[in-house]
């Protein structure tokens, strides 16, 4: 999912809850295993590195990277019937942001634009969610960007996908430093995170964009709709 349009999360997550995980150790597996994934994406989109509206790539990957690490410590001191309640509304802006995110950054940034100290503040709240949550948050600062500062998608494949390493990056160190992690489920599923992302970018190239699309909505839908039922039914 990852690999093709985003949302790895919506699959991992709940797999790891029902397997019997408490919903933050869960979430914080689930990083630690989709990181490799996101290590390689990174390194692969390296060449396309380039400053974003004057920003330099190391000011905005510092910037990711320290949000990552208060995102990251933010989980480590929720308990688990708070993150229970939380989860729910974390999961319905990352299906929205999946669903109309491109679509409502298209029609608004011809409205609105906001300078590069909004942007920077905007920058440190998406890596502060990408740390405690993140799902849903390439598409969110894509939008934020388009919103904000006019950035065309394209341009902020290569950036995007290096702040989401370094904010994923800090918050793992902060999940295994803290003991979060369950490694017994955390390995088979980080290899098959590294599996998918290789064979997610082949099927990329075979299946339709609309179907792929189709399919993510559907999954982060129907997960959605699940926790709101697991946390307020």
């Amino acid at each position: 999912m990852n690999a093709l349009a985003g949302g790895g999360t919506f699959a991992t997550m709940p797999t790891l809850i029902a397997l019997g995980l408490p919903s933050p150790i869960a979430n914080a597996t689930s990083n630690v295993a989709l990181q490799p994934g996101a290590i390689a994406s990174a390194w692969a989109y390296r060449d396309g590195l380039e400053p974003m509206e004057g920003i330099g790539v190391r000011t905005l990957a510092a910037i990711a990277f320290v949000g990552g690490l208060a995102g990251g410590l933010l989980l480590v001191a929720t308990p688990t019937h708070v993150f229970d309640i939380i989860i729910p509304w974390l999961l319905l802006l990352a299906t929205l942001a999946l669903a109309f995110g491109r679509r409502a950054s298209a029609m608004l940034r011809e409205r609105v634009r906001i300078g590069v100290k909004t942007l920077l503040v905007c920058q440190i709240l998406l890596g502060i969610y990408g740390g405690y949550f993140g799902g849903g948050v390439g598409l969110m600062m894509t939008a934020t960007w388009g919103l904000l500062a006019g950035t065309e998608p394209h341009r902020m494949a290569a950036p995007r996908t290096l702040m989401l390493a370094m904010a994923n990056a800090a918050a793992a160190i902060i999940f295994i430093l803290s003991g979060m992690v369950q490694w017994l489920l955390c390995v088979p599923m980080l290899i098959g995170a590294t599996a998918g992302g290789y064979l997610g970018a082949r099927l990329g190239r075979i299946l339709s964009p609309a179907a792929i699309r189709l399919w993510t909505l559907l999954v982060t839908a129907a997960t959605t709709a699940a926790f709101f039922w697991r946390a307020y039914a």
